[in-house]
């Protein structure tokens, strides 16, 4: 099984962050990082003030049940892209592009960082650009795209099986 870290980057919704919290513990991703505008859990010297962590905790909660207390996790402004790929991470951005993979065919190397990207723009040209690899969810229906939380589910369980 690979080892896996999530980057989740400008998730507004702290109910989609409670939901990759789980997804994520409950298929062995090693870390989570939140960048950019995503809420996050209280953390060590939060420097934000104490009723707005508390807030966003308990609402991350809601639907993290707990995993967001297993998974390590961090904040980073931006994802440090540069120092994953020094640790061997190939860079996987879960985004629908000309340039992606169907995730069916896509053979996962051994350390993956998966990039997610903003509920309804996904990953930004720039984020996409530094990514080693891109992937994409086959869709049949007619709606253009997967929750990213639900998304997020539908990757991790491809990628680990």
């Amino acid at each position: 099984m690979p080892d896996i870290i999530v980057i989740a980057h400008n998730i507004r919704s702290t109910h989609n962050v409670g939901a990759i919290f789980r997804s994520s513990e409950g298929f062995g991703v090693s870390k989570i990082i939140l960048s950019g505008y995503t809420p996050y859990p209280h953390v060590q010297d939060d420097p934000r003030l104490p009723h707005i962590f508390r807030k966003l905790t308990d609402q991350i909660h809601k639907s993290a049940l707990g995993a967001e207390e297993i998974v390590p996790f961090e904040y980073q402004e931006l994802p440090d892209i540069d120092r994953l790929k020094k640790a061997g991470y190939t860079v996987v951005g879960l985004e629908q592009d000309e340039r992606s993979n169907m995730l069916p065919n896509y053979h996962p190397p051994e350390k993956i960082a998966l990039l997610l990207g903003e509920e309804v723009k996904g990953i930004t040209d720039d984020m996409r650009d530094v990514c080693d690899d891109l992937i994409e969810i086959p869709m049949v229906g007619k709606k253009e795209s997967f929750n990213v939380s639900v998304a997020t589910g539908i990757a991790l369980y491809a990628l680990t099986s």
